[in-house]
């Protein structure tokens, strides 16, 4: 092997936005669609901050034609004065210069969402083209980029009344960065919509100009409230009025909004200067201690909790509780560049002394409220009793204390959980030929009897109890709730192999439902996948050529697709047969096509080869986009509203195939 030289030469110096090119991920997070909408997000959250600061009133968002993304704002309009140190105008900067803007102190933004100066400049320098045009002082100044590089100085193109003001940015994601550059509408409209409500009375309007037009206008004067009512659609809330609590201490501006419903689960949502923190932080603590300790005051001052009776839990105060918790900070800490988790100490005390003031004054002033809010805590603390002794059940004890592994279990001789995989089949059935299939070393079977239950419509002790999701929790080892601890996980990949009919789909739901529900960090951790077992085969002569989803098209049309590149014609006329196991098939001139509608109809060879072999197999990763979209996915098609799911239903029936009467 040739000697590799390491000296001076090969140290590289990348000048100006080469970095965000060479290195995109490393600033946009992904190249994938979800990296494409970001580009989006980081323009519209420069208008944002000027609607924080008090200058913008009116955001409109374009889908264009050519899937370019047109931004217009009713802001100050960016300064277009020569800024001293670069000796060029300041939107040149701000567009063309790393790590340079106006929310770096100076006074130009008291908060903002953009941080680090690279939002404007990364979306240019990872764009075909963009124009920026400032509408200050009278004059309507414009400037133009290709790829980064300025394509000529900043001009006067026409004039505009005095008192028109703002920034209009039109930009084309580029082909060679990006894998895909076509925008989601969907996905655009919920980011907005979130944005929208947590500015109060910003308009915010999104139009696509491509062939299925579209617009939607969001403006809400509730703010975090109407957020909060909207998130709870599909519950039936437990008091009329959402819960609003606003001030300000030690310079921070706190809004929490919130509402108490009949469901288990809690949903809370933080945010810190319009930036979602999904892992929470200070400002979330301090929420939930001012919860805890003014709802048992409350409660033992009014004899609803007895002096022998142990005080209520957080967790059991926030069963079934919508929050938005919103708080600006001139100064924001964040733990990591991810902004995940807010630091700032100052955030606790506001947040804790700003709720426990105004939710025992709402306490006070509501008693038949708050005596639903305590009835209901203290129901959800004897169920949870009751869930504590069933769980206990379900921790997987040492060998020592003689808590064995589930009998359905065949698990696998590999210990390393790196190496090893499980496979959630359902049913006896399939799970005996997925044994037979299986590489005994490295790859677990547990099959599961039935579907399992609905976690969303059920409560927690209900939960623990059942006995498909006690064998699941204990073949992973991690323990649940409380308990959780992903480091004791038995196996890195969590694979969920289920027929691919209704049936299948529907316990596939239900899984993802209670990994979503009850084991997030599992999905978060990218430990959780879909197998993709074929849909077809298609026999020529002796050999078999399988046919998978792949998402985008529907699956006559895949399979029509595939026969035309083995040569064959697919309007061949179709003659209905039987195989002598009675599996029914389609003949065809020269090949006979047959549709794999349950796992159990492969041979333990043909099911290894196409959905168990590392080699050749096709995994699908679950992952989460978006929490709140997620969430409300969840409560909607998986709660005890029907009108949701048949609403769901309607709109999408007529991409439904292969139904299974």
């Amino acid at each position: 092997m040739a000697e590799q030289q390491y000296g001076a030469d090969q140290i590289q110096i990348l000048e100006g936005l080469e970095a965000v090119r060479k290195r995109p991920g490393m600033y946009i997070g992904s190249t994938s669609a979800r990296g494409l909408h970001h580009l989006v997000y980081e323009i519209v959250d420069n208008a944002v901050d000027e609607a924080l600061a008090g200058y913008c009133d009116s955001i409109e968002v374009f889908i264009n034609e050519d899937n370019s993304i047109t931004v217009v704002d009713d802001g100050r309009g960016i300064p277009v004065d020569i800024q001293k140190k670069a000796g060029i105008p300041a939107v040149e900067v701000v567009f063309t210069i790393l790590h340079a803007g106006g929310k770096f102190g100076n006074g130009g933004y008291k908060v903002s969402g953009g941080l680090h100066g690279v939002g404007a400049s990364v979306v240019n320098a990872l764009s075909e083209w963009l124009e920026v045009q400032v509408y200050r002082d009278g004059n309507v100044y414009q400037q133009r980029y290709e790829r980064g590089r300025t394509m000529y100085p900043l001009k006067i193109v026409g004039t505009c009344s005095p008192d028109q003001h703002g920034t209009r940015v039109s930009f084309l994601p580029d082909k060679e960065i990006f894998e895909e550059t076509v925008f989601d509408y969907d996905t655009l409209k919920m980011r907005l919509r979130e944005t929208a409500f947590l500015t109060k009375n910003l308009k915010i309007v999104l139009h696509d100009e491509r062939e299925e037009k579209h617009e939607h206008t969001f403006h809400y004067e509730g703010g975090i409230k109407e957020f909060v009512s909207y998130l709870n659609k599909g519950k039936t809330p437990l008091y009329e009025n959402v819960l609003y609590c606003e001030g300000t201490k030690d310079g921070v501006y706190v809004e929490v909004s919130m509402q108490h419903n009949d469901s288990y689960t809690e949903n809370i949502y933080t945010f810190v200067n319009n930036i979602n923190t999904p892992e929470g932080g200070t400002h979330l603590t301090g929420f939930k201690n001012a919860l805890t300790k003014t709802f048992n005051d409350y409660a033992r001052k009014n004899k609803l909790l007895k002096e022998n009776e142990d005080s209520l839990s957080g967790e059991d105060i926030r069963e079934g509780l919508t929050a938005i918790v919103s708080v600006k900070v001139e100064e924001p800490q964040f733990e990591g560049q991810t902004k995940q988790k807010l630091g700032n100490s100052e955030a606790r005390g506001a947040v804790d002394n700003i709720v426990s003031e105004q939710l025992t004054y709402y306490l006070e002033q509501n008693p038949t409220a708050a005596k639903a809010m305590c009835e209901k805590s203290i129901m959800a603390q004897r169920a949870r009793a009751a869930a504590r002794k069933a769980r206990d059940l379900t921790r997987r004890k040492s060998a020592l204390e003689g808590m064995a592994l589930p009998g359905k279990l065949a698990d696998c001789s590999d210990k390393n959980p790196e190496n090893c995989e499980i496979y959630i089949v359902e049913g006896d059935s399939a799970g005996g030929s997925a044994k037979t299939a299986r590489s005994r070393a490295t790859q677990a079977i547990l099959p599961l009897r039935g579907k399992i239950l609905n976690v969303e419509k059920a409560r927690m002790d209900k939960v623990y109890a059942n006995a498909e999701i006690k064998a699941m929790i204990t073949a992973f080892g991690t323990g649940i709730h409380d308990d959780f601890d992903i480091s004791k996980l038995r196996y890195h990949k969590i694979i969920i192999m289920t027929d691919a009919d209704v049936d299948g789909a529907h316990i596939r739901i239900l899984l993802l439902t209670f990994f979503y529900k009850y084991m997030r960090p599992l999905i978060d951790a990218g430990y959780v996948y879909v197998a993709c077992p074929p849909i077809f085969g298609i026999k020529v002569r002796n050999k078999i050529h399988y046919v998978y989803p792949n998402g985008r098209q529907p699956e006559d049309e895949i399979l029509r697709d595939t026969i035309q590149s083995l040569g064959l014609n697919p309007d061949d006329n179709d003659e209905d047969g039987k195989a002598k196991d009675g599996k029914i098939t389609k003949k065809r001139k020269g090949y006979t096509v047959q549709r794999y509608k349950g796992l159990g109809e492969m041979d333990p060879k043909q099911l290894a080869s196409t959905t168990m072999d590392p080699k050749t197999r096709i995994l699908q990763r679950v992952s989460i986009e978006d929490a709140v979209v997620a969430d409300r996915a969840v409560r909607e098609l998986m709660g005890s509203e029907v009108g949701y799911r048949r609403e769901y239903i309607e709109k999408h029936a007529h991409d439904a195939r292969f139904l299974d009467a």
